[in-house]
């Protein structure tokens, strides 16, 4: 699939998508780059230690977070946005489930809608990312965790997701699929997802995974947001085992270099 100016051959490599909150209230790194040439600083940091997309987000979705207006997520992402790409020759995502603000995004440069409801909480969605023909990642989500069979629920949810996309003239090579591990899902049901990740490949897109820091591995484990880098390479790992192309991380390095290892002994004959 292509991705702004850049080619991405699912199942060659595993690419890293490494995040960008320029949000005060995030929950792992909240307030640490509102400042422009501290974010751009991070940008490079990540971009020298193998990032392959950038994934912008200007208003936080941790659990009780608090709500901020349109106009100051389109102001906070905005300008970064402008501002990577000026700089730097790296596709950029835009973390936003508003279609108001993914129009700003893909006005400023945005190659990439990253949509924590998958096109279902704002029905223009879907015909904006068609209309500036950017890529998108469709993430589960839903309002309850009550499942009948959760592997299967998932997967049917997704699906949802992958129509409304078509039927609005989203082009299929422009899709790719999250399976929300810490979104409507408690502890158990994200380890269940974790160990099922592979069934998602019946649906036929990439896959992106989003573990970095969550509270599973927290919940797990019994550590703090600032601990549980250890944990979050293990999803990566057993991510990439599973089929997954995609990973979505705050700590690019450390997840780069254990993937890279992971894909050298997966791809040995």
């Amino acid at each position: 699939m292509k991705i702004g100016n850049r080619e991405f051959r699912p199942g060659a490599r595993p690419y890293i998508m490494g995040i960008l909150n320029v949000t005060p209230d995030s929950f792992s790194d909240g307030g640490r780059y509102t400042d422009i040439d501290k974010a751009l600083a991070h940008v490079k940091e990540l971009i020298d230690d193998g990032a392959d997309i950038i994934d912008v987000g200007g208003e936080s979705t941790r659990p009780g977070h608090t709500r901020i207006s349109i106009a100051e997520e389109i102001e906070r992402s905005c300008f970064v946005i402008e501002a990577i790409k000026e700089r730097f020759d790296i596709p950029v995502s835009l973390d936003t489930y508003k279609s108001e603000v993914a129009r700003a995004g893909c006005m400023a440069g945005a190659d990439m809608i990253n949509d924590i409801w998958g096109f279902k909480y704002d029905d223009r969605m879907a015909k904006l990312v068609a209309e500036y023909n950017v890529a998108c990642c469709l993430m589960h989500n839903r309002e309850q965790a009550m499942y009948v069979d959760l592997v299967e629920d998932v997967i049917d949810d997704l699906q949802q997701s992958i129509d409304i996309a078509l039927s609005a003239g989203v082009a299929k090579e422009k899709i790719m699929i999250d399976p929300g591990i810490g979104f409507a899902k408690d502890t158990d049901q994200n380890l269940k997802m974790m160990n099922h990740l592979e069934e998602l490949k019946r649906l036929g897109y990439p896959v992106l995974l989003g573990t970095s820091r969550k509270s599973m591995i927290g919940n797990t484990l019994g550590l703090p947001v600032e601990e549980r880098e250890e944990g979050t390479i293990a999803t990566s790992v057993l991510g990439l085992v599973k089929g997954c192309e995609f990973f979505r991380v705050h700590d690019v390095k450390k997840n780069y270099r254990a993937l890279k290892m992971t894909a050298a002994m997966l791809g040995s004959h």
